[in-house]
């Protein structure tokens, strides 16, 4: 299970600590601004093969089609770590000025659809890596970097932390929340009967008596590529159906969206690095999700429900096989729900949590202008917070 991390306090490091990291000389030369489609695929295959974290949405395939399509995400560039021929490190970025309207000198995470942009650094020279992407950042005339929707106590996120203290620099955390994630490592019964209680499953499981009723309730997962390309359109399909169709939020609905959605995952079941599970009542697919995976982690990309069936709580009876079905893969040890602070779905079910957030990483000590970025971004957070509120007042008032 992930940690959670203690944002009140920060380990200072000694000052023999701080003394060494200010004299070490990184191993890496950085790679200033580059557009994201001249980093060579194969060396980034290579650096996520060996990157300290995992993230399935920092994988070559699945970024380089966010990039290529989706409205309002292309045109990335990227931050490059190399040591000799290998690359050790990569950031994907915009400028803070296509990231949220701000004409301000930061580079921001290119934010790849799915909610962790935790950039792949070389497990075996994460530091380092870390270190050589701020340099790369300083040489293309950025004073900051912010990095969206990273764990807050993962790998990358330790190795920048080491990399501040050495440089007497203090990072800023401009938002925060807890996620739901999964220990597959426990038994899925066992660990559902604790999440759940014995009245809720009970509850479950006529609800599933009740959807056979339309035809055997059957859980299928895809993974070659055509079948992974079947199960989309299905998915593509439930999704559009539903809520999401209603409000022209659907993957299918807008055409960049639906580019990205097939390229990735064309790419990405080639290298099992995603599967597409399904749950059906007779030849009915009443649930769809998209699952990607990356080393020992699984991602819950999106799920798609067919509401006729809605009585059925067709999206939790899937994520209770996807449950099962992750905790028995021995390669799986734990699953990011890459939801929504206290989603009403997934946080029941997934009791893990983990801190993930927006950071300011300073690039220079004493500089007033990470002062006055920090200061738009606080601003700018609490104005998106009261509009969420309002609108959550307004649907609320409308449901009655």
């Amino acid at each position: 299970m992930v940690d959670i991390v203690d944002l009140a306090v920060v380990r200072r490091a000694s000052l023999s600590d701080a003394a060494a990291l200010r004299v070490r000389t990184t191993s890496a030369r950085p790679q200033a601004l580059t557009p994201l489609t001249e980093i060579d695929s194969n060396a980034w295959r290579a650096l996520a093969a060996r990157a300290a974290e995992p993230n399935g949405y920092y994988l070559p395939d699945w970024e380089l089609a966010v990039n290529a399509s989706v409205p309002g995400r292309t045109g990335a560039s990227a931050l490059a770590a190399w040591h000799d021929e290998m690359l050790v490190g990569l950031l994907p970025v915009v400028w803070m000025r296509q990231a949220y309207k701000i004409p301000l000198p930061a580079l921001v995470s290119a934010h790849p659809y799915g909610t962790l942009c935790s950039p792949p650094l070389d497990h075996g020279m994460a530091v380092d890596a870390a270190a050589t992407l701020m340099q790369a950042a300083r040489q293309s005339g950025a004073r900051a970097l912010v990095l969206r929707d990273v764990a807050l106590d993962g790998a990358a996120m330790k190795a920048f932390n080491t990399v501040l203290r050495g440089e007497g620099l203090r990072r800023r955390v401009l938002q925060w929340h807890l996620r739901a994630s999964l220990d597959a490592t426990v038994d899925a019964d066992e660990l559902l009967r604790d999440a759940l209680g014995g009245g809720k499953l009970k509850e479950l499981r006529r609800q599933r008596r009740r959807l056979a009723e339309h035809g055997a309730v059957t859980f299928e997962v895809a993974r070659s590529p055509q079948e992974v390309a079947t199960a989309l359109e299905a998915f593509l399909t439930l999704e559009a159906s539903g809520w999401k169709g209603a409000r022209g939020t659907a993957l299918a609905q807008v055409e960049g969206d639906a580019a990205f959605i097939r390229r990735a995952t064309a790419a990405l079941s080639e290298t099992g690095n995603c599967e597409i599970v399904t749950l059906r009542a007779g030849e009915t697919p009443v649930a769809s999700g998209i699952v990607l995976r990356h080393q020992s982690r699984a991602f819950f990309f999106k799920l798609g429900v067919e509401e006729r069936f809605a009585k059925f709580s067709p999206g939790v009876q899937l994520t209770l096989d996807l449950t099962r079905h992750l905790c028995a893969d021995p390669d799986i040890t734990s699953a990011d729900s890459t939801a929504a602070a206290d989603h009403p779905m997934i946080n029941p079910i997934w009791r893990g949590r983990f801190a993930i957030g927006d950071v300011l990483i300073p690039l220079a000590t004493h500089d007033p202008m990470v002062a006055a970025i920090h200061a738009v971004l606080v601003t700018r957070n609490l104005a998106r917070a009261a509009a969420r509120s309002a609108r959550h007042v307004i649907r609320k008032r409308k449901s009655r």
